[in-house]
């Protein structure tokens, strides 16, 4: 009798068990179902969490200008469009939205992708080929990673903001018809630090490589216009290729690319992720399209100032109880706190009875464990809104510190 080794492969994969196992014993920190609206306070499994575990940093989620946007598109054009960008899937919504992108970005346009995901795997796989080489940041994104994984380019990984290890991947030879491209995010979703784009920026120029920069989570929160990390360090006009998603901040779905029309109509011929898809669903370019309006309208700014007050709250109040939550980011201006705070715990184990106990206290963190993170680099993060109350931030410190220093007394000295 043959063997079917793929399927039978499937029974004995060591990291299927290990889910496996937490599942059973209820203490994974995944697939958790939540109940009501992505909001402060969130039913999950039938009791309130205070939700810190949502990238909603606007609270826009379940606001009525939003919502408006996604019921008109949905009477307007039904649930869906059925088909892709390509042939039927290009609604006036489409063109409305990318216009609004292009001109908050002052970019010569804008492309929509229905993710963020399909954003980076289809515009890097599209622009850079297997004679090319990519120099991409050690903690980018998975879709990132992908993205440069299919282009069959020559792939060189520098060190996590390091710049020095940058110039030194940047120095190493390249073939004479090669093009260079370095990928970095704006701000980095584990840890919630953003990259030194000036400095960056420099080296790129210096050694003639393009420049891509995810603003995925910065997109909303940072610069004079909200439009991401590459605006408050004064690049965003150096910056080859600007992405960002519409699922953070936007609180909708889908992700986009801002720059030249060259770049753009490069992708409109050759992003497969792009023309092999259904375009999104209307309810979801009506939502972004609301939100694009609403972040760039004067309480647009009001919220972006409030998640930063309330993620610089809590991250004094742990780092003030003696927790360890990084550092912040040096920026032009000084430095500044992130909407995204990590508490470092190191023993993925440990992070995951952490998580459990304040999920049985009432407070909603994502975990973060190998390979999400390094080993020995597991994190709770912590994600600020600006529609959390101060009584929501105090709340949320007292928990988690309390919780903190009673798993330390349970540990054997």
């Amino acid at each position: 009798m043959t063997v079917n080794r793929l399927i039978k492969r499937l029974d004995g994969d060591d990291r299927v068990e290990l889910l496996r196992s937490v599942r059973d014993a209820d203490v994974s920190p995944y697939f958790r179902v939540m109940e009501s609206a992505t909001a402060p306070v969130v039913q999950v499994e039938g009791v309130d969490k205070i939700m810190l575990g949502s990238n909603n940093y606007l609270g826009l989620a379940d606001h009525p200008d939003i919502k408006r946007g996604a019921r008109e598109a949905l009477d307007t054009f039904g649930s869906a469009i059925t088909g892709s960008r390509l042939l039927n899937g290009t609604m006036d919504l489409h063109l409305e939205l990318e216009n609004e992108i292009a001109e908050w970005h002052r970019t010569e346009g804008a492309m929509v992708f229905t993710t963020g995901y399909q954003t980076n795997v289809g515009t890097i796989s599209a622009v850079v080929g297997k004679q090319d080489v990519i120099v991409v940041d050690s903690a980018a994104h998975a879709s990132i990673r992908d993205g440069s994984q299919l282009s069959g380019a020559r792939i060189r990984k520098f060190a996590h903001n390091d710049l020095q290890d940058l110039e030194a991947k940047l120095q190493e030879p390249v073939d004479g018809d090669s093009a260079v491209l370095v990928i970095v995010d704006g701000l980095y979703s584990m840890e919630g630090d953003l990259a030194p784009l000036d400095e960056i920026t420099a080296l790129c120029t210096k050694y003639g490589a393009a420049l891509m920069v995810d603003e995925a989570h910065s997109l909303g929160v940072y610069g004079d216009r909200l439009t991401g990390a590459a605006e408050l360090f004064g690049t965003e006009n150096d910056t080859d290729i600007r992405m960002a998603s519409l699922s953070k901040s936007p609180s909708s779905t889908g992700g986009f690319i801002a720059g030249s029309n060259d770049l753009l109509d490069t992708l409109r011929i050759h992003a497969r992720a792009f023309l092999f898809t259904t375009s999104g669903v209307p309810a979801a370019v009506g939502a972004s399209l609301a939100s694009v309006r609403l972040i760039r309208s004067d309480e647009g700014r009001q919220r972006a100032d409030r998640v930063l007050h309330n993620a610089e709250t809590l991250r004094k109040g742990l780092a003030d109880a003696g927790l360890d939550v990084g550092a912040r980011s040096r920026t032009p201006g000084g430095d500044t706190a992130s909407p995204i705070v990590s508490l470092h715990v190191g023993d993925d184990l440990v992070a995951m009875s952490l998580w459990r106990t304040l999920f049985d206290r009432g407070i909603f963190t994502s975990a973060a464990l190998h390979p999400a993170v390094p080993r020995d680099g597991a994190l709770l993060r912590l994600c600020a809104m600006a529609s959390h109350t101060d009584s929501h931030i105090r709340t949320a410190i007292e928990t988690i510190t309390d919780t903190v220093a009673e798993s330390r007394a349970e540990l054997p000295s």
